[in-house]
């Protein structure tokens, strides 16, 4: 991650070249545009190099035309790079490491992403020092001043005026308006480092952190610099391994002097220049979890660092540890979602290849053409047709081709619920609403806002769930049961039915607004066996489907297994069919479907209607259906002795709607007749 400097530069501008140590990169130079950056043994580059391989002035790295570029100084033993002898100048890619006798150096746009470890080093980097180095003699820097809590966020201040306590809070509350703005640890890095060179001596500031899938305790060699800034502009160099070791350890931030003579510091001694006299080392860390250091350089002997700057950066590191750690959960988050919107849209692609309408007859031609235009409007619409015509399905078509696609399809079957359940799915209820209510429920209204509600058996519907339901498709609020707060929705509703509902609105069984509200559109779901040519279609398809479920190796059906399914009513219509060839499937032994393979249910035979004998033209009565039914409905309780249980048994209806016809007839009950046996 790049730290934006005073005057920016694009993006193309801004690099850096990082020195490895033998175990991490470590070193940090900004290349500038417009800058040539010099490399040799000589004490007048910008970077020094202490290797015998080294010419006094070796190479350089400059911008020019739009590229980094990399350019020998016809060495002694010349530079390498991608494993090529460098002649002329290079172009300098990302991650491209320049090879000097053993100094190894690689070129990045972007700290936040280190360049993977030279091919003659280790793949990833030691955690502790390897034994097989050589032990480094250094005098450890003195330590002036640790601490892990700040003075002046405590409640009592000993030593600090009220006035400096409240400067200090100022700077941090300050800081974290500032960091509130940050969405990237780009940002955050910047508004950090921006605010301790501000409130700061320090000359040098740099953030280290380890990386984000790292979730045990960091040790030097994991941290890597993501950003720095220079009051002149000066490389970044770390501070030894052994103070980065105390402060990730003990969690405390330490105060230093003396850091230049600490050998450690660099294996190449290539940043000589840097003249530190005081550092403070800060941790970043969260709960029980470190995400790196803070490392802040004083080179003025006259303003060195002091114990004040101390406490503001062990607060500032605080601060960015828990911005750190939200961003982590944010990132997290955006990951979780972007893989289930991705899951998602895969799911959605595999439902509607394996739901399409299938057909190709001209019913079923005509009822896509309808669907289609019926799709791009806003308009409720009401679904007919027999059991297992597929009128979800045309549902779901009617949602995938709308405008509302990309959001909710909630379905419910009306029939499958009581009363107070039905209620209580539709518009959701409040935790205590009633006995068993223990949590919150969000109703199918809520769920499908901005997308479609799917009502199957809306003619189920009891009289007092059709006003509430009215009201909500006239635009009204509703409430939860057991609430107080009115939710607005917007919601496309699709009914589907298989009920004669003009016959229920005759007979006061379905409210005739609600039915106006939810016939403005209307699809008809022909039977199968009216379209008896999409058998073979439908039949195909429901084999390679559950072949593939099964891993089966069935390559069709004989002619005589086809004839055979195409010569069945279908009673169950396109559900009974896929039924019927998932267990043909399951059972079948041999390479293609036969006849004998097939188990066909008896239930259409057994309901089929026995043949009726037409009266003679001496016996025709002009009359209309409804007299008919009138007439046969008497005869039958008339036979019956007016047992009307018995009677609606005969007439295959429900004993309620005997009771309504005969209301509608105003036909009386005779006197001394029973109701039932």
């Amino acid at each position: 991650m790049m730290n934006v400097p005073a005057n920016p530069e694009t993006a193309d501008d801004v690099a850096f070249l990082l020195t490895w140590d033998g175990s991490t990169w470590r070193d940090v130079v900004r290349l500038r545009h417009g800058h040539v950056t010099t490399i040799g043994r000589s004490a007048t580059n910008r970077i020094v190099l202490q290797d015998e391989a080294c010419s006094r002035n070796h190479c350089e790295v400059f911008f020019s035309e739009g590229e980094w570029r990399l350019r020998d100084l016809s060495s002694r033993n010349g530079t390498t790079l991608r494993g090529r002898p460098v002649n002329g100048d290079t172009s300098l890619h990302p991650g491209d490491v320049i090879s000097i006798g053993a100094c190894r150096l690689a070129f990045t746009t972007s700290l936040d992403e280190p360049p993977t470890p030279p091919a003659d080093s280790p793949s990833a980097p030691e955690r502790e020092t390897s034994p097989s180095q050589p032990a480094v003699t250094a005098r450890e820097p003195s330590i002036l001043h640790r601490t892990t809590s700040p003075e002046f966020l405590a409640p009592a201040q000993t030593g600090r005026s009220e006035v400096n306590r409240t400067a200090e809070l100022a700077k941090l509350y300050r800081l974290g308006l500032e960091m509130g703005n940050a969405r990237t640890r780009q940002q955050l890095t910047d508004v950090v480092l921006a605010s301790l060179a501000r409130e700061t001596v320090a000359g040098i500031g740099a953030i280290l952190l380890a990386p984000p899938e790292l979730t045990s305790q960091p040790v030097p060699a994991d941290l890597q610099v993501v950003a720095y800034h220079s009051v002149k502009d000066l490389p970044y160099r770390r501070v030894s391994d052994n103070l980065s070791r105390i402060v990730l350890s003990k969690r405390e931030a330490i105060l230093a002097r003396d850091v230049n003579d600490h050998s450690q510091l660099s294996v190449f001694d290539s940043l000589g220049e840097m003249k530190a006299i005081s550092v403070i080392c800060a941790p970043i860390h969260h709960n029980d979890r470190v995400y790196g250091l803070i490392h802040l350089y004083s080179m003025n002997p006259d303003n060195p660092l002091d114990k004040n700057d101390l406490e503001f950066t062990l607060a500032v590191a605080h601060q960015l540890g828990v911005a750190i750690h939200k961003l982590l959960d944010l990132d997290s988050l955006q990951s979780g979602l972007a893989m289930a919107r991705s899951e998602n849209r895969s799911l959605r692609e595999q439902l509607t290849h394996e739901q399409q309408l299938l057909g190709e007859t001209p019913q079923m031609k005509e009822m896509k053409e309808r669907i289609q235009l019926i799709a791009e409007t806003d308009a409720n619409v009401l679904i007919r047709g027999e059991s297992g015509c597929g009128k979800e399905l045309i549902a779901r078509s009617i949602h995938m081709m709308s405008p509302r696609r990309d959001a909710p399809f909630v379905c419910l079957n009306c029939a499958a619920l009581n009363e107070s359940l039905l209620e209580s799915e539709l518009f959701g209820h409040e935790k205590g609403a009633f006995t068993g209510a223990s949590d919150r429920k969000i109703g199918r209204f809520e769920q499908a806002d901005k997308g479609t509600l799917f009502l199957d058996e809306v003619g189920e519907m009891s009289p007092a769930i059709q006003a509430k339901f009215l009201r909500v498709l006239e635009g009204h609020a509703f409430e939860r049961i057991g609430g107080r707060k009115a939710l607005q929705v917007d919601v496309r509703i699709l009914a589907a039915t298989n009920r004669d509902l003009e016959e229920a609105v005759e007979d006061g069984d379905f409210r005739k607004d609600l039915y106006f509200r939810l016939h403005v559109a209307e699809v008809i779901a022909a039977p199968l066996r009216e379209r008896k040519d999409d058998i073979e279609l439908l039949a195909r398809a429901f084999l390679q489907k559950f072949v593939t479920k099964t891993g089966r190796r069935i390559a069709g059906f004989t002619d005589e297994a086809m004839e055979l399914l195409k010569d069945y009513t279908w009673p169950g219509n396109v559900r009974e069919l896929q039924n019927t060839i998932e267990r043909t499937v399951i059972l079948c032994r041999n390479e293609v479907v036969k006849a004998s393979d097939i188990q066909l249910s008896t239930l259409s035979q057994r309901t089929r209607p026995t043949a009726v004998e037409r009266p003679s033209a001496s016996e025709y009565r002009e009359q209309s259906l409804a007299d008919v039914e009138q007439e046969h409905i008497l005869a039958t309780l008339e036979k019956t002795d007016w047992n009307k249980s018995r009677a609606a048994q005969i007439l295959g209806i429900e004993r309620s709607t005997l009771d309504r016809k005969l209301k509608r007839y105003h036909v009386p009950r005779p006197h001394g007749s029973s109701d039932d046996e």
